[in-house]
């Protein structure tokens, strides 16, 4: 990891008494909490951060923060929405209690009220949204007559009246890093908390946010996948078919280094799409990556070993998280190929 990186982890681990419990102290004392300006760099302290702990949840509550300054704050906000809140700790709330984040389904609303907007509904899967000081909420601002709706994002401050936030029940994995529910009983903003065009966030922010999302993600599974390599080289019983299977391990963990590089490299360069099948290959191959450290755990590290298992359960459950929307990109890029 580049030097700058790893001396701030350094002083964020020298602050920080319970990295697993409380990782935001010290965090912004180390300068870990500094926006930056450029994905790849987001990346690749993620997985540094992953790497240096053995925690998923760590690389993904401190990246989370990031990514959403990046692409919402610094790339849609205004002059005095940056003033207001870029550094700040931001979350995004799409999802819904019961229909995911799926446009048909969503009915948060937020209704003209003289000079302010009254936000009214409920959202789930908020991500660091415990933590945020300023929630960028996705709610309709207008209906046509067929049905089709149009939706605005409005920054909503956590200490707005009728905003409540909750842990989300019954998800455990990915700790530290926390989703909660939102509810908004009538919130009031201004009309200056819209962010971006009034009715075109799902269209503009919220359908582009999961594949920038996904792709600075590929480097939390890059973190997750050097921290194994290093464990079970340390662990492991050298025995000829374990050293095998973990040189194989370590020379894929290479070819999805590289390949996360290029995706993240097309990000930042407004190119995104043009590395969509790369990033489904990406995700394909972090699920056999983990069929492979499943396998390495099991028969060459005997006994309890509670790091590398909840490594393994974290990464398995960071690969079942909207794996139907994804299974069906892969489908339609298969069909692309038949048709084409």
């Amino acid at each position: 990891m580049p030097d700058e990186t790893a001396r701030r982890i350094d002083a964020w681990l020298a602050r920080c008494t319970d990295p697993a419990t409380n990782p935001c102290q010290g965090m912004a004392e180390a300068g870990l909490f500094a926006p930056l300006d450029r994905y790849i760099a987001i990346a690749r302290t993620k997985a540094a951060l992953t790497e240096r702990t053995g925690l998923i949840g760590i690389g993904a509550a401190w990246g989370g923060r990031q990514v959403v300054g990046r692409y919402f704050i610094a790339a849609y906000a205004n002059d005095a929405q940056r003033a207001a809140w870029l550094g700040s700790a931001a979350s995004v709330a799409i999802s819904e209690p019961g229909v995911g984040a799926h446009p048909k389904h969503l009915r948060t609303r937020a209704e003209l009220d003289g000079d302010a907007y009254r936000i009214t509904g409920e959202k789930a899967w908020v991500s660091n949204g415990l933590s945020a000081e300023v929630i960028i909420v996705f709610a309709i601002t207008a209906e046509d007559a067929d049905g089709r709706k149009h939706y605005s994002a409005f920054l909503v401050p956590r200490v707005t009246p009728g905003l409540t936030l909750r842990d989300m029940p019954g998800f455990h994995a990915l700790r530290p890093s926390r989703h909660c529910t939102v509810t908004l009983d009538g919130c009031r903003v201004p009309r200056a908390a819209l962010l971006g065009a009034l009715g075109t966030a799902y269209e503009r922010m919220a359908l582009p946010f999961r594949d920038a999302e996904d792709a600075v993600g590929t480097f939390g599974h890059l973190g997750a996948f050097r921290w194994l390599v290093a464990r079970f080289g340390a662990l492991q019983a050298h025995a000829d078919d374990a050293i095998l299977a973990l040189g194989g391990m370590a020379a894929l963990t290479a070819v999805f280094a590289a390949g996360a590089e290029s995706v993240v490299a097309a990000l930042d360069a407004g190119r995104l799409a043009s590395a969509a099948p790369a990033l489904i290959g990406l995700r394909i191959l972090a699920a056999d990556m983990l069929v492979r450290a499943r396998s390495l755990r099991i028969r060459h590290v005997p006994g309890e070993n509670t790091a590398i298992d909840v490594m393994l359960d974290d990464l398995e459950a960071t690969l079942s998280i909207a794996s139907l929307p994804r299974q069906m990109r892969q489908a339609r890029l298969g069909a692309t190929l038949m048709e084409g």
